[in-house]
């Protein structure tokens, strides 16, 4: 069965992760997508092999996972033949997706206007920093733009350093935000029949991921909501993590009676559940850093699977905080797809990597193909979607325009 963007074919000038994996979304879902690296060693994520200086495997998962499903060509975008190449396929194309500087894009003869000059039906999405407008145009990374709006500030304890979220997950979701945006893009496209300008910063990605916080603060104005909050006096006791014997738990219930008396039901003989210290919403609340102690007592005495189970049957929604080793084994997470295995050429076997996170039942994604070798579908796109001669296609060799 055919993807859901089938027919699609999107120019992907991208480099690092919030780009790269705008179009890994697109390609996952059927896109032909055509990724543009320099010959002179491409796009830089292939020289990742290590997070934070410590090696990661023994293959380029960084590079391989996000440019899955991709073609690459290797074309030299500073040589007026490379630039005349860029916009041949532009016109052939529906998307062009991209998050360098509008500096060089300019340079490049790849600003949105003498694209959209080339071809007026494209859809040209920018993943940016912090957004086309405003006073912030210095580079950006995941972890400076959490920085910057305070995610890292409602992280740990109160009085300890800010904590970064990590695992790339700013960028993730800036990815995930430009493949909404050119959908929703090629989606007026067919009512409207013109393309355009969309941007998706890191910015505003991270401002969403915050929103349910950041939006209580909004509303209240109340300072609790944008610093850290200990788990020793939380806003409701019964919504926190707790210990168990062998591990932690999350506990999501709402502070009132019903909840209440469900949970201490489960708790032993230890009386708690009658103890007027904590008989009212308001008194649970108040005294949240008193009922945290006395429930941390009582935790500790099972394990997590117990609890688990204890709760399970009185209907008190909970789960184990669990680790990525966890996760990696979890049934739940294979029979969805959400982790597949693939043949990785690079060390001849079988590797793990993510799924995709939609299902389609009629148009569903797959992962075909881990990341292209650089340049590797150059000379076919040139002979057969463009139309170069294999004469001119070895003159562009000579010149340098292409690896």
């Amino acid at each position: 069965m055919a993807g859901a963007l089938e027919g699609i074919r999107v120019v992907d000038l991208t480099m690092w992760f919030q780009g790269p994996v705008a179009g890994q979304h697109l390609a996952d879902l059927g896109a032909e997508v055509i990724h543009f690296e320099s010959p002179k060693g491409g796009d830089l994520g292939r020289g990742v092999r290590s997070i934070k200086a410590l090696p990661v495997g023994d293959w380029n998962q960084y590079f391989l996972v996000i440019n899955r499903n991709k073609k690459s060509m290797a074309v030299d975008l500073n040589k007026p033949e490379g630039r005349e190449i860029m916009h041949r396929l532009v016109a052939e194309s529906d998307v062009f997706l991209t998050n360098l500087s509008t500096k060089a894009l300019a340079k490049w003869g790849c600003s949105y206007e003498e694209l959209a000059a080339v071809n007026p039906r494209l859809i040209y999405a920018m993943g940016s920093g912090y957004g086309p407008y405003g006073r912030i145009t210095k580079p950006s990374f995941d972890l400076t733009v959490q920085a910057l709006i305070g995610v890292m500030t409602r992280q740990g304890e109160p009085g300890q350093p800010p904590i970064y979220l990590g695992m790339g997950s700013g960028d993730a979701m800036g990815g995930m935000m430009a493949a909404l945006g050119i959908m929703l893009a090629l989606y007026a496209r067919e009512k409207s029949g013109r393309g355009q300008f969309l941007d998706a910063s890191l910015y505003g990605a991270q401002l969403f991921m915050a929103a349910p916080t950041f939006q209580a603060f909004l509303a209240t104005g109340d300072q609790s909501w944008a610093r850290q909050r200990s788990r020793l006096s939380p806003l409701n006791p019964l919504w926190n993590t707790y210990q168990a014997s062998d591990g932690w738990m999350f506990l999501c219930e709402a502070n009132d009676d019903d909840s209440w008396q469900r949970l201490a039901a489960t708790l032993g003989a230890g009386g708690i559940g009658t103890d007027p210290r904590f008989d009212s919403t308001d008194k649970r609340r108040n005294g949240a850093a008193v009922l945290v102690a006395e429930l941390d007592k009582i935790m500790v005495g099972r394990s997590v699977e117990q609890w688990m189970e204890i709760w399970r049957e009185a209907g008190i929604r909970s789960a184990p905080v669990g680790n990525l080793a966890g996760l990696a084994e979890d049934p739940q997470a294979w029979a969805n797809d959400y982790f597949v295995k693939i043949h990785c050429d690079e060390v001849n076997r079988e590797v793990t990597v993510r799924g995709l996170p939609v299902g389609f039942e009629k148009t569903p994604g797959e992962v075909k193909t881990l990341g292209p070798e650089l340049g590797q579908d150059t000379e076919l796109i040139l002979a057969d979607t463009l139309g170069y001669s294999w004469d001119a296609i070895g003159e562009l060799k000579e010149c340098g325009a292409i690896l």
